[in-house]
């Protein structure tokens, strides 16, 4: 009768797949979810990318360096169509932020998170409003306030699924 006390090579690469590339992987879905054609007069939903980045930065902050969200905003970028390099931009500031808010916070609550990660969404939307506002667009701020609500309280939600997500990249 035989044990096995370490699993098998397979095994062992499976496992860290799943450990490296569940986050961005789960990132890029959240953002192909933005080519669902679903038709609105006024912008309700919010990014789901956007929410699914801040959702892993503020859930696993060790996991992610300085020039991750570059790539994942120019992803985005280009899924959405906005100008190229806005989301790289604006996504790269907010991991800053969130990372100079870790190092002088003392610590962080569900509660803390939250107004961290609506604070995140004023400011990508604000970013976001004024780079269109430089492109030409004329599109008034208050348009976006149901959508800034919307995906504050859409961000419980992401941190769920991003949660349960977590547990099973980590999940033996």
């Amino acid at each position: 009768m035989s044990t096995r006390i370490a699993s098998s090579e397979a095994e062992v690469a499976y496992r860290d797949l799943r450990r490296r590339f569940t986050p961005v992987v789960s990132i890029i879905a959240a953002i192909l979810l933005g080519l669902l054609p679903i038709v609105a007069e006024t912008p309700l939903l919010p990014d789901f990318g956007f929410l699914a980045f801040l959702a892993w930065r503020l859930l696993r902050a060790e996991i992610w360096t300085p020039w991750l969200p570059l790539p994942l905003g120019l992803a985005s970028d280009l899924v959405a169509g906005h100008p190229l390099g806005q989301a790289m931009l604006l996504w790269t500031a907010i991991g800053f932020l969130c990372e100079l808010a870790d190092a002088r916070l003392g610590f962080r609550d569900y509660l803390m998170d939250w107004l961290i990660a609506a604070g995140a969404i004023l400011l990508q939307s604000l970013g976001a409003w004024y780079i269109g506002l430089l492109m030409g667009s004329d599109v008034r701020f208050t348009i976006l306030i149901p959508q800034l609500v919307l995906a504050a309280l859409a961000y419980p939600l992401a941190t769920r699924i991003v949660l349960a997500l977590d547990r099973w990249r980590l999940a033996r």
